[in-house]
């Protein structure tokens, strides 16, 4: 197998430029950032590293063939063309997802089939086998068209980096591991501030502020789809771990709060602050806003409430926005930071946001608004 491999780290849009900048950090080469995604090359123990430290994005994948196709034809002489008995040895569980969108090859369930069709085809004649019981460990295969661009990929981190290990149970709406971990790295914060969410409902934003705050790699305890393949079984897949480990740093002092009304979501921020080993770096309780009053001059308020999607619900969501904006006022030393889907928060809020990012919160569109 080639020494660099073509990679694409994929990402929810609005945080390609933050996958870009990690992959730069850890020495991939050849980064740019496309929607959705960024490319890049890596070695398979690159390949590895990333999925134990990028926070960002959401997988990693080996880009096998890339190209336009107008009929299953084509589709099948490009995955034909992929030398999958590199990849392979035929047991394989062969998992394979596809997507269209704005392509003449529009439906998914076909373009799985006949995705594997040919796979299966390749290894036949490759391998000289006549069986392919898929009882091996899985290879996942995605199939990406867009505006009929063909991309074949292989998922090197089998399920989403965003599931860490840590968190066992969402709540009403959960916020994705990798979109908080985004909103601690767009805020002014600093490891040497001191953070609060006052809206802090199972942990997350809380748990991934204090996970980078003492450099622990977001994948460290989790298992990847490469590590079963079988051209990588001479990879020194603990030694890379062991590594990483080393650069965890438990002896820096941070000061990383939150609250909830909810005493069921706090509990459970207890619990999974405990399954992310951030015991005495990561404190909640149950507290209204209207009791939350801090003794620190400075800080950082990131806060991710509910946002009134429902007619119903949007009155008390704006309620709660008042406060937001009492609290704030509470402590004028403190930056705030808060996502919303609602376009009125600005004018309900009463400040113009210094600086405001587009995300997204799942399929949602939001803003995240920063005020100084």
């Amino acid at each position: 197998m080639q020494e660099k491999l073509n990679c694409v780290a994929s990402a929810a849009f609005g945080l390609e430029g933050l996958v870009a900048a990690e992959l730069r950090e850890i020495n991939m080469t050849d980064v740019h950032a496309e929607n959705g995604s960024v490319r890049f090359q890596a070695s398979p123990e690159g390949i590895f590293l990333c999925n134990l430290k990028l926070r960002f994005s959401e997988r990693v994948f080996i880009v096998a063939a890339e190209k336009v196709c107008l009929s299953f034809e084509d589709l099948f002489q490009l995955v034909f063309s992929i030398p999958w008995q590199d990849f392979a040895e035929g047991r394989e569980a062969f998992n394979i997802s596809a997507k269209c969108v704005r392509s003449r090859l529009m439906s998914p369930s076909d373009c799985q089939s006949i995705t594997k069709k040919a796979l299966i085809e390749k290894l036949r004649k490759t391998k000289r086998l006549s069986r392919f019981p898929e009882d091996g460990p899985p290879l996942p295969v995605s199939v990406s068209v867009h505006s009929d661009l063909v991309r074949i990929m292989i998922n090197t981190s089998g399920d989403a980096l965003s599931r860490r290990g840590y968190r066992t149970w969402n709540g009403e709406a959960p916020l994705r591991e990798t979109l908080a971990a985004a909103l601690v790295s767009l805020s002014p914060w600093k490891k040497n501030l001191p953070l609060y969410d006052p809206c802090c409902g199972t942990g997350t934003i809380l748990i991934e502020a204090a996970s980078r705050a003492l450099n622990a790699a977001p994948g460290i305890r989790r298992s990847f789809a490469m590590e079963q393949f079988a051209p990588f079984r001479s990879i020194h897949f603990d030694e890379i771990r062991r590594q990483v480990s080393s650069e965890y740093n438990p002896e820096i002092r941070i000061s990383v709060r939150g609250s909830d009304i909810d005493p069921e979501a706090v509990e459970l921020s207890h619990r999974h602050i405990r399954q992310a080993q951030l015991d005495g770096y990561v404190c909640t309780e149950t507290l209204p806003l209207q009791r939350i009053f801090l003794n620190d001059p400075k800080g950082v308020f990131i806060c991710n409430p509910p946002y009134g999607e429902r007619l119903s619900d949007q009155n008390s969501c704006r309620l709660l926005y008042k406060d937001i904006r009492i609290l704030k006022d509470r402590h004028p030393g403190w930056s705030m930071c808060v996502i919303t889907s609602d376009p009125a928060f600005e004018k309900v809020f009463g400040l113009r946001a210094s600086r405001k990012r587009r995300l997204y919160n799942g399929r949602l569109e939001c803003t995240y608004y920063i005020f100084p």
